[in-house]
């Protein structure tokens, strides 16, 4: 499961909506936010890990609440939404990092994967930013994070289906700021150049640890992308491992 890297921090008394829950990089986010005494509730279809990670923050002291949900469907969203606002408190802070990867020639890539890829990584964030956006639109104020990657400003060979739809969501990061930004939200859109360190990495590229982004560190800077004075917002960040080419 996950490490408990940090000490613990008095309640803040917001919540963070936390999009995409699963061992190593979605499991890190939750846990810092819960040591940073935020009150999280995090966003995925299956159940069984985030029941697990919801009794390790409990017995950790923190406030992590799961909620099964497809992203990809906005009844489900929106249902999850309106029962974290009533339980929890009203969504202060929305993280989205859910994305479906599949890396395939162009001519082999049948539609409906192209679509599903899309579907995932891009109309999940817009489903979920107009749930929460009605609650910081209210309060003047909130946090938008969408997680974008190296895909986000580069198409690669092979990752047609991955690159358009994160530059989709870039441009719907971008256009978020400008509408809302004066509002009092603040989006942010983060590109992850590399490879994030976790299982599912390990699983896939068998990767070098010593090559990769560290969850831990991509979640204290998204900690410290929340809590940036409105004087001095930042709208993109690209985060990348030392030895990264860009």
């Amino acid at each position: 499961m996950t490490e408990n890297l940090w000490r613990p921090e008095p309640s803040t008394g917001k919540v963070v909506v936390l999009a995409g829950i699963a061992p190593g990089f979605g499991a890190t986010v939750a846990s810092r936010f819960v040591h940073a005494g935020y009150r999280v509730a995090g966003l995925a279809r299956s159940r069984e890990f985030g029941g697990q990670l919801e009794a390790e923050l409990s017995d950790q002291g923190g406030s992590y609440r799961h909620f099964a949900c497809d992203v990809t469907e906005p009844g489900s969203v929106a249902g999850a939404i309106d029962t974290i606002a009533r339980d929890l408190g009203i969504p202060n802070v929305l993280i989205y990092n859910p994305m479906k990867l599949i890396v395939k020639p162009f001519q082999d890539l049948a539609i409906d994967d192209f679509e599903a890829v899309w579907r995932v990584t891009c109309l999940g964030a817009a489903i979920a930013a107009q749930a929460v956006l009605p609650h910081m639109l209210d309060a003047g104020s909130g946090t938008i994070v969408l997680t974008g990657a190296t895909a986000s400003i580069k198409g690669s060979s092979r990752f047609a289906s991955l690159a358009s739809a994160k530059f989709a969501l870039r441009g719907l990061a971008q256009s978020l700021a400008r509408e809302y930004g004066p509002r009092g939200v603040h989006v942010v859109h983060t590109v992850l150049d590399g490879l994030i360190w976790g299982p599912q990495t390990t699983a896939r590229f068998n990767a070098d640890r010593e090559k990769c982004l560290e969850p831990e560190a991509i979640a204290e800077t998204y900690l410290q992308l929340v809590r940036q004075h409105r004087s001095a917002w930042t709208h993109e960040i690209d985060l990348r491992p030392s030895g990264e080419q860009f």
